[in-house]
């Protein structure tokens, strides 16, 4: 774990406007195309030896779910002043199967032997999730390449299936990782995020209607990503998820889960053995949801000291600062207008181990938003952020964006103050 920081009034590189007032300055990376090609479902992770961004995203025909083609990437050099220049966009050609189009890029990162690895599903034809949930007939393939060299090159495909999942497969209706990034915990143990449908009971071979519900597990490694087995699910309705691993004040470990939940808040729930199982899964009320949900994007970061600055702000906020269970804080980009997907934000939540801990959030982009992923460069002490927005819909781009810990603090404060 790294140590605590002091938390100044920038963190590195500040491409946001001064105090959190202003959206931060976006570029945009993928942008939907005249013929209708569309980019969709971002994710994004920061390698911090190289000081390297790799942004990733599907290549649609459209918008939708089942016209989704190939995986698509674009390099991010994180230059001495801060900039980030950006290669042009190319396609992952090895991560992929005959017949099947590929979805849900999903990067973790092993540090011991610097090996990337991109997981992702590959999907039978244009079959429809909802098709695969109504007849109970799983079409989904859980797949994964891996690149030595920091994404310059990528290995064949391997299809992990058989050997992750086995026999349990055959009780999914359908499943899928992340979207988002996974993460490697302190002890080493490799988490890549993921959701089932599980069915749980049959007739004549078909699913009884209205019983097939998600719920997210975590898939992971102890050995470094040469093998991988699935933990259990969530005993609660649960989808897309990310998780974190926050480390208490005695240097103990928990792994974080922020799920995606339709009709009510987000769900949360902490894993006390790695990500084997998840205990007492509950709501975040002040994380809202729009009416289908959304996916989300979580970081866990080390938690700053205190707050050196002598504006009155940074005073108000900083009273609270020291979380005196956990080393580690949180934060959450999610859309944040609970009525439809717009208006993203940036939530702070400074004591993790506790329910409702989540600040009200700093909003990076106003109008229509939609998935995002979210990245912590140690080295800068700043936030990374690529996401699906747009002015009329949020399929028209996927952006980058970086942001600093002092904005999102400074924003929950006047908020504060305009509630007290």
């Amino acid at each position: 774990m790294q140590p605590s920081r002091l938390l100044g009034s920038t963190m590195g590189n500040t491409p946001s406007k001064s105090g959190g007032a202003e959206e931060p300055v976006k570029t945009t990376l993928f942008q939907r195309e005249m013929s209708g090609t569309t980019y969709r479902i971002p994710a994004l992770i920061y390698l911090r030896h190289s000081h390297t961004f790799l942004a990733f995203a599907e290549k649609r025909s459209s918008s939708a779910d089942c016209d989704a083609k190939i995986l698509v990437m674009r390099r991010g050099t994180l230059k001495d002043d801060g900039s980030v220049q950006w290669s042009s966009s190319q396609e992952l050609s090895t991560a992929c199967l005959k017949s099947h189009r590929t979805m849900n890029p999903c990067p973790v990162f092993e540090k011991n032997s610097k090996t990337l690895f991109l997981f992702f599903i590959c999907v039978w034809g244009n079959t429809t999730e909802r098709r695969q949930i109504i007849t109970g007939k799983n079409r989904a393939r859980l797949c994964c390449v891996s690149s030595g060299d920091d994404g310059q090159t990528w290995s064949q495909a391997r299809d992990l299936t058989e050997s992750a999942i086995g026999e349990a497969v055959h009780r999914w209706a359908t499943f899928a990782v992340g979207p988002g990034h996974g993460v490697q915990l302190e002890n080493g143990r490799l988490i890549v995020p993921a959701y089932a449908y599980h069915v749980p009971h049959r007739c004549c071979s078909f699913p009884v209607p209205f019983t097939v519900r998600p719920r997210a597990l975590s898939l992971y490694s102890e050995d470094f990503g040469q093998t991988w087995r699935v933990g259990e699910m969530l005993r609660k309705t649960s989808c897309e998820c990310e998780m974190a691993e926050i480390i208490d004040h005695e240097g103990r470990s928990h792994l974080y889960c922020n799920a995606r939940n339709a009709g009510g808040p987000r769900c949360e729930a902490l894993s006390e053995n790695s990500g084997v199982c998840f205990d007492k899964p509950h709501v975040a009320p002040e994380l809202v949801e729009p009416p289908r949900g959304c996916q989300g994007s979580v970081v866990g970061f080390p938690a700053p000291e205190f707050v050196p600055n002598d504006d009155a702000e940074s005073k108000a906020c900083g009273t609270s600062l020291l979380s005196p269970d956990s080393q580690t804080w949180l934060l959450f980009v999610h859309p944040s207008n609970k009525s439809s997907r717009r208006d993203m934000g940036a939530y702070l939540n400074r004591s993790p181990l506790h329910s409702s801990g989540w600040d009200r959030p700093m909003i990076i982009h106003r109008g229509p938003s939609g998935y995002s992923d979210v990245a912590y460069n140690g080295d800068k002490d700043q936030f990374s952020c690529l996401m699906e927005c747009g002015k009329e819909s949020e399929f028209e781009q996927i952006a980058f964006m970086s942001f600093n810990l002092n904005d999102v603090m400074q924003a929950g404060s006047r908020k504060d103050k305009k509630m007290r």
